[in-house]
């Protein structure tokens, strides 16, 4: 195996070291979030750090980098506290990825993409349309990291909207079913596939 202490990932290449760093803690998830401003100016850019934070309430946390650049995302939720969470999927996911281009704030991605804005009743804020799994989100908080001066953005749920074959009876979504992507890394795309669900785990 290749060893590299604190010293050696400190002293690495800029860009070996951060594809280094971004791939080292696992498969991603990998996620579109709609947002539109006060103004009315749709944005939609992936995500690969939106994570469960727990059931009840139903809260889902993402970070955003530094904001000391234009954050639009960032800057629609604090603005309208509405946003959308999309799975990407094997059919979408190049199109996906181009919505990490820096654009200036009054150019949707949805325009420069092959992807496809998708208002709901009730929802300010866009869904991308067939995205399988899809969910209505508002903005219940924030906490600065300042370790590293990132936000983790939280969010609660407040509606989903799933593909029904990919339901269990038990509420399981079977994300593997409908070629949801993870992310490795910053650019590396993977489709998983279901080996098998596990019994609830007991001491022994």
């Amino acid at each position: 195996m290749h060893y590299f202490s604190l010293e050696d990932i400190n002293n690495l290449e800029h860009l070996y070291k951060i594809n280094l760093v971004n791939s080292c803690s696992g498969f991603k998830s990998a996620n579109l979030i709609g947002t539109v401003s006060k103004d009315g100016e749709e944005n939609v850019a992936i995500f690969s750090s939106v994570t469960h934070v727990g059931s009840n309430p139903p809260i889902l946390g993402f970070f955003c980098r530094p904001t000391t650049v234009t954050r639009d995302t960032y800057i629609n939720i604090k603005e309208t506290r509405v946003y959308t969470i999309n799975h990407i999927q094997e059919s979408n996911f190049k199109e996906a990825h181009h919505t990490s281009a820096k654009y200036d704030a009054n150019i949707s991605e949805f325009n420069k993409t092959n992807l496809e804005a998708d208002y709901k009743k009730n929802c300010l804020a866009p869904f991308v349309k067939d995205a399988p799994v899809q969910l209505k989100m508002k903005y219940v908080g924030e906490y600065h990291i300042k370790e590293n001066d990132t936000i983790l953005v939280l969010g609660e749920i407040q509606a989903l909207q799933i593909n029904q074959d990919i339901i269990t009876k038990d509420g399981f979504i079977n994300l593997s079913q409908a070629n949801v992507a993870t992310i490795n890394g910053l650019d590396g795309y993977a489709f998983p596939k279901l080996k098998k669900r596990l019994d609830y785990q007991r001491p022994k």
